[in-house]
């Protein structure tokens, strides 16, 4: 007799999030004239056990808004949050957050300048608890597991390099050895070779660790380097999903074919394709109308600007928002 199915690590189901603008003064006093901004809208992923879901799209498409929902540091207006099996809710919040960590964009602008390294990659400890009964022995087998010198429990913050820095939220994020890790542009403002490093750090540690990862980008280089699944995002809602391999060979959403013809090429015989996103990404506040990337993609037609379309299968584990796609 087999036993059941685990469900999956982490599971975002219909996730929406609101944020309410005040108008002018006089509706300070009123309270009244508000609008309400929609961040994020109708968002499902799932995040299985051991895997690297990556999660891809422009500057402003909502990718680090759905990573702090995800973590409980944003309150959803709507939808479900579940891990292990269980929904997430402000009473058992706390279990979450022991359970899992993030690894912010700007590693510096994460420390404290007034704490030295072995301070703060123990400090979940102390947070979290239980301390451990040697703090200094501690960092420094943390330190070790990142590739870093025991001296370097010593440091500041300001003493780091960009790749020690990265090291060093690394190892504060496995302090208590989470089950999923979120990662922020983790190879951001580093030359070329501190990101391979940086990179094969993650996928040794998924490796022998079986730590799930979410790892939020625009760099469509690190995805293929590190990903099993790919999430993409367009003004807070989630376009198109499914393995990474697949999406790259055939992408069906019109502005994951626009990003991934878009990435530099390193061979000088292969030229690059003309499919450029046409335009900025728009506001917010004016939200097109029907599809919202019609204003943008090359073959939108009349449903595109007047419906809106829905998230629906078109392959095992791959999921569109297209009206065109087949």
């Amino acid at each position: 007799m087999t036993a059941p199915a685990k469900p999956p690590l982490y599971v975002v189901e219909n996730l929406r999030l609101d944020m309410v603008l005040p108008g002018g003064p006089l509706a300070l006093l009123q309270r009244s004239d508000r609008r309400v901004l929609n961040i994020l809208d109708d968002i499902s992923l799932q995040v299985e056990r051991g895997e690297t879901l990556g999660l891809v799209g422009e500057s402003g498409s909502g990718k680090t808004t759905l990573a702090r929902a995800m973590l409980g540091l944003l309150p959803i207006s709507s939808g479900k949050l579940s891990m292990n099996g269980q929904e997430l809710t402000p009473g058992n919040m706390a279990q979450l957050r022991r359970a899992t960590a993030m690894m912010f964009q700007d590693p510096i602008a994460s420390l404290s300048p007034r704490m030295r390294v072995g301070d703060l990659v123990t400090e979940p400890f102390i947070i979290h608890g239980p301390r451990p009964a040697d703090r200094a022995a501690t960092a420094r087998a943390l330190l070790a597991q990142v590739g870093l010198p025991p001296e370097m429990a010593q440091r500041y913050p300001h003493e780091l390099s960009g790749g020690q820095a990265r090291r060093v939220c690394t190892a504060r994020a496995l302090a208590l050895e989470p089950a999923f890790v979120i990662a922020d542009e983790p190879t951001a403002g580093l030359d070329v070779s501190v990101q391979g490093e940086i990179l094969n750090l993650l996928a040794d540690l998924k490796e022998q660790r079986g730590i799930s990862f979410l790892i939020i980008t625009h760099n469509l280089a690190v995805i293929r380097h590190t990903s099993d699944r790919i999430g993409i995002l367009y003004l807070g809602r989630l376009v198109e999903s499914g393995p990474t391999r697949e999406v790259f060979r055939a992408p069906a959403h019109p502005y994951t074919a626009s990003l991934i013809a878009s990435e530099p090429d390193p061979d000088p015989r292969r030229r690059r394709q003309e499919l450029a996103i046409k335009g900025e990404i728009p506001s917010l506040l004016r939200r097109p109308s029907g599809c919202e990337f019609h204003s943008r993609c090359p073959i939108a037609e009349v449903i595109c600007h007047q419906t809106r379309p829905s998230l629906r299968q078109i392959a095992p584990g791959r999921s569109v928002r297209c009206h065109l796609a087949g």
